[in-house]
Parts: structure tokens; C-alpha cells; sequence
């Protein structure tokens, strides 16, 4: 198999790679769970201990050794023990496809967007992309529930608001295998989220590090709360009312998303935190690397 481009090295500087950059390497410090700011100051100290030392690359003891001295001892040492396994992942030969599913509203495209970004990953996409790709095919006439929203698919077909999303799902799974396919044949990883990406619909994906959870809500209001915010980063184009009129629908496809996840065993990650629904994205990216190195 050719050389593994899925993920960028880690940020370290020499072996005839890159310089070290110290935005590449807060970037991998919060992939492996620093917050922002210290992870911006520990790579402030790793740029400062190179250039003491006259050196063009540090390894991972030393950066344990600095990131105690910045964050602590035990936070220090979890970090690098973090960065050691994003490493791993990096070394592995194999492409990652990331699967963040869940109903309208659990921030889905947030946290897509912020694990693709902290693990390295270029390539990020949505089912409902796919969907809006589906509807400049094929008519209303021809497909009727993919030209809805998909807790309102029910509607195009006569029928309650899960028959008409499992209808609407099976023709967007087309197009989400379609995407798979096509990565898996360059070799790339990709981060896919929406959500169509029920547990149990999908085909099985080979040569890959597959990931696969979903983001639920619990609390109503909480969830509710999203489409405000929504509203206002689309300035206005994912109007606040349609969807708080949709609410008991868009719950009632979250219970059935959630427990269709916990019957086929695929993760629910509840997201009333973000930063915390990305760590623990990040953490079941990880845990599946370690599982295939086990194996190995």
C-alpha cells in the first residue's frame, strides 16, 4: 500500500520534514485534550526551547518534560501520553472515515468541523450536501422525500416523520457511499456528518479506520437553544421558527437515531457541552487506533 496521507505528521520539526510550526503544534496539543490558551503557551515554550538549545526538532520526552513544566505534572504527562497515541494514529496505513451522526440541531457540523481540524483532517462533508446535490438530479415527482427537511419527509409520502426520514435516508446513502467509495480509493480520510448516518443503514466500510457515533441532546430546552444560535450564524437563512415548530418531530426521530445507536453498539455522545463532545469524539478516534495497533 502506498504511503499513508490521511493525516499530517505531528509538528516537531526536523527529520528532514517541515520546520516546526508552532500553530501545527498547539493545533495537535488540542487534539490531545490542552485547551486553547495553554495549548498556544506550551507551543510558545517548545518554539522558545528550540531556539535556546539551537535545535530544529524536539522529541516526545522532551515535550513531556516541557509540557509539565507549563501545565503541570499530571496534565503535562497526560497530554504527551495523548500526543504518543495521536502519533499512533498517524502511523497507521490506513485511512480514517469519521461518522458523526444525529437529528437537526445537536451540532453535528460544529463538532465535525472542529475534530477534523485538530486531527488534521482536510476533507469534511455532510449528508445534507449530498442531499441538496440529490435534488438537483432528480425531481419532486421522481423522489419526493429527499426535497424535504428530514424530519418533515413524511409528509412528501403520506406517512409519520420516520417512515418518510428511513425513505429519504436510503436514497441519501447512495450518494454517502458514493463519497466513502471515492476516499477510500485516493486514500484519503474524511470526516462525514448528518443526519442520515443511521446506525445499521450504512453498508460496512473495509480498509479503514472506521468511526461511527452520534450526538444526542437531552435536555429539550438545550436543544431547542441550538436553533437560536443557528439563526444567527445563518443570519437568518435556517429561520429560528420552523424548526422550534418541528421540535416534537425532530425529538421523535433523536429517540429513534438513539436507540437505533444503542442496539448496533455505536456510541451516543451527548453534546450540551461542545468542547467536551469534541474531546470525546477525539477520544473514540484514539481508542479505535489503539485497538487496531493491539491487533497488530
Amino acid at each position: 500500500m502506498s504511503e499513508p496521507r490521511h493525516l499530517e505528521p505531528l509538528p516537531l520539526g526536523g527529520t528532514g520534514g517541515l520546520p516546526y510550526s508552532k500553530g501545527l503544534m498547539a493545533r495537535a496539543l488540542m487534539a490531545a485534550g490542552v485547551p486553547a490558551v495553554p495549548a498556544y503557551e506550551l507551543a510558545l515554550r517548545v518554539q522558545g526551547d528550540l531556539a535556546e538549545r539551537g535545535a530544529d526538532a524536539v522529541d516526545l520526552d522532551r515535550l513531556e518534560e516541557l509540557a509539565q513544566q507549563v501545565l503541570g505534572e499530571n496534565a503535562g504527562s497526560s497530554a504527551a501520553r495523548r500526543l504518543r497515541r495521536l502519533e499512533q494514529l498517524r502511523e497507521l496505513d490506513l485511512p480514517i472515515i469519521l461518522l458523526i451522526g444525529g437529528t437537526t440541531g445537536t451540532g453535528k457540523s460544529t463538532v465535525a468541523t472542529e475534530v477534523a481540524y485538530r486531527l488534521g483532517i482536510t476533507r469534511v462533508t455532510s449528508t445534507d450536501f449530498i442531499r441538496q446535490t440529490l435534488r438537483a438530479f432528480f425531481s419532486r415527482e421522481f423522489m419526493p422525500a429527499i426535497h424535504e427537511s428530514s424530519f418533515d419527509a413524511g409528509s412528501a409520502l403520506g406517512a409519520d416523520e420516520v417512515t418518510g426520514f428511513l425513505e429519504q435516508t436510503r436514497n441519501v446513502l447512495v450518494g454517502v457511499e458514493a463519497a466513502i467509495d471515492r476516499a477510500l480509493r485516493e486514500g484519503w480520510s474524511l470526516v462525514l456528518e448528518g443526519v442520515h448516518l443511521v446506525p445499521g443503514m450504512l453498508r460496512p466500510i473495509p480498509d479503514a479506520l472506521v468511526v461511527h457515533c452520534v450526538l444526542a441532546i437531552e435536555a429539550e430546552e438545550e436543544h431547542a437553544s441550538h436553533f437560536y444560535v443557528r439563526d444567527v450564524a445563518s443570519d437568518g437563512t435556517r429561520p429560528v421558527g420552523k424548526y422550534l415548530d418541528a421540535l416534537p418531530e425532530i425529538r421523535r426521530l433523536q429517540e429513534f437515531i438513539v436507540g437505533r445507536a444503542r442496539s448496533a453498539g455505536v456510541p451516543v455522545v451527548e453534546n450540551g457541552n461542545m468542547e467536551l463532545a469534541v474531546a470525546t469524539v477525539l477520544e473514540l478516534v484514539l481508542s479505535s487506533a489503539d485497538r487496531v495497533h493491539a491487533r497488530a
